[in-house]
């Protein structure tokens, strides 16, 4: 009887788990909560290192795909004062792939490939059973067992506590993102700004950084110190207190401008002609987690 697999959460890490062990002739399973692979932006660009990110997919026998994918001169990176001075302008040789850049959204569809996944299927708690295997819990009330779980569904993963009793904890930053579409034609100089690859831009507490993806499409990170409100629903991540509504874009723009009041005038246009705003609290486990073997 062939060992029933499954794998919480279609992340990068999950996919590509699930790629490898298809390779060798091993049957698995993908769980994921969201309906479909479309149903919520993928996010931004990923850089893959060297004997890391690029390793895994060697294993997973995508290479070919991923240099066929993959953006070198994503690795520029500038670095700027928030007066704007340059501070770095640092930009990738002929040839360099230490660390080349992929969106998530194409990283993805290429890990997505033959593997079985069932949309839709949202984890609740996951129970060892010993030599029983391991009970598999779902939202709607179903429950289902295999002979090995793998948890690749992040900071707030519904596995990990069959393992272990850490719990993300807020690192006192908070990202607030927004984008911008077709940068090289409707904002030519933002675009020469950001380059092919990076900018950072670093003050007191806060920063904005900016990120070239593919299409012209750049992701825009503001991030700073605030305070936790109060916990949010289990199910989310903590809210910082006083924060606009999320939905009112220029209010949340008012106060991202006000915030970085002073900085120079090309930086804060990135804030400027951003579109929708998404607040992301800094919520990581702890590198060092508590935990211990449990079978299955």
């Amino acid at each position: 009887m062939r060992t029933r697999i499954a794998v919480v959460g279609s992340g990068p890490a999950g996919l590509t788990f699930a790629r490898v062990l298809h390779r060798h002739g091993h049957p698995v399973t993908v769980l994921e909560r969201d309906a479909a692979p479309d149903a919520r932006p993928p996010g931004g660009t990923l850089d893959l290192h060297e004997g890391m990110g690029q390793l895994a997919l060697e294993k997973a026998g995508l290479s070919a795909e991923f240099q066929a994918l993959s953006r070198p001169e994503g690795q520029a990176m500038r670095i700027l004062d928030p007066d704007g001075t340059v501070l770095r302008d640092w930009r990738p040789r002929p040839g360099e792939l230490a660390n080349p850049e992929i969106d998530r959204g194409q990283l993805r569809d290429m890990l997505l490939g033959p593997v079985e996944v069932r949309w839709g299927r949202r984890v609740t708690e996951v129970v060892p059973k010993g030599r029983d295997g391991v009970l598999v819990r779902f939202a709607d009330g179903q429950e289902e067992t295999f002979d090995l779980v793998i948890g690749a569904d992040g900071a707030w993963s519904r596995v990990r506590p069959a393992v272990s009793s850490a719990t993300p904890q807020y690192t006192g930053v908070t990202f607030v993102e927004t984008s911008l579409d077709d940068i090289d034609s409707r904002h030519p100089r933002l675009a020469r700004l950001v380059g092919d690859g990076s900018v950072a831009v670093y003050g007191v507490n806060r920063s904005l950084v900016a990120q070239r993806n593919s299409g012209g499409h750049v992701k825009v990170y503001a991030q700073f110190r605030v305070p936790l409100g109060r916990q949010a629903h289990p199910d989310r991540e903590p809210a910082p207190d006083h924060r606009p509504d999320p939905d009112d874009a220029e209010a949340v723009r008012s106060r991202l401008l006000a915030l970085f009041d002073g900085w120079d005038a090309s930086v804060l246009d990135l804030l400027r002609q951003g579109t929708a705003f998404v607040h992301r609290p800094s919520t990581p486990c702890p590198l060092r987690t508590p935990g211990s073997t449990s079978p299955g």
